[in-house]
């Protein structure tokens, strides 16, 4: 079985047809989600979601990118994370390619939300583009590695890969290592130990092949298997349980949707 460890089911063009995309989950195998938040104001239909949906879990935060927002303080997360279905911190992170000017509030949202997350003992997901250094360097500074969590949608080179997994955290692939010219990134999917492995479509973005450039969907996160385990020359079998057994072990799940903690 697979799951797909980051996902936005609550955004329009998945929540109209969100019936038809739990089906197409099961006939793929895919037993469980994530469901991540990127704002507190629509929060609300992301935790709907999951208390919905026995194989549905979510997150809360606030999405680096997302600007003009009430900053979120460490104890406002605490406080929304202590849901039994909220079982990750984020996602938060660092992103300056979107963005330019002085984003020192986005450092700063980013260390909030480290530090809910210590508070919590709830992991994190992170989203870093185009700020790998930066990222590393608050991860360390709050003392992340305290918590661990996941580097969603890893694009970065196999060298902030280590340092990442040096600091508890675990490595996402999403349907980006099934692109043609993504070839750093197939390169990561070959080293990476196993125990640190998840996969994850980021739907509704970032369709993996067969379907690039089509409306994503967590049925897909198969296809995100597959082309590690031909890269890996390994078996997609192992794949699927390697990469289910990490996400119970880091969420701190179980398979009928309760926490363990």
């Amino acid at each position: 079985m697979f799951i797909d460890s980051h996902c936005h089911l609550d955004f329009p063009d998945l929540a109209s047809n969100l019936d038809e995309l739990l089906r197409k989950m099961q006939d793929n195998k895919v037993t469980h989600a994530l469901c991540v938040s990127v704002n507190l104001q629509d929060f609300p239909r992301v935790l709907a979601l999951a208390e919905n949906h026995d194989n549905l879990f979510a997150s809360v935060g606030v999405h680096p990118d997302y600007e003009n927002q009430i900053e979120p303080d460490a104890a406002q997360l605490v406080e929304l994370a202590k849901h039994p279905k909220v079982i990750a911190i984020g996602e938060t992170g660092l992103d300056y390619f979107r963005l330019e000017g002085d984003l020192e509030w986005q450092r700063e949202r980013f260390r909030q939300h480290i530090r809910a997350a210590r508070q919590s003992n709830k992991p994190l997901i992170i989203h870093t583009r185009s700020a790998a250094e930066d990222t590393l360097r608050i991860m360390q500074e709050e003392g992340a590695d305290q918590i661990g969590g996941v580097m969603h949608c890893f694009t970065e080179s196999w060298e902030v890969a280590q340092q990442a997994i040096a600091m508890n955290f675990y490595i996402s692939f999403s349907g980006i290592v099934t692109f043609k010219n993504a070839l750093a990134l197939k390169e990561v999917a070959k080293k990476i130990q196993l125990d640190r492995m998840l996969i994850e479509t980021d739907s509704p973005y970032l369709a993996p092949v067969p379907f690039r450039g089509k409306l994503n969907q967590p049925a897909f996160v198969r296809h995100v298997a597959e082309e590690i385990a031909q890269l890996r020359a390994e078996k997609l079998e192992d794949i699927a349980f390697a990469t289910t057994n990490n996400f119970f072990n880091l969420f701190k799940v179980t398979k009928d949707g309760f926490h363990t903690n």
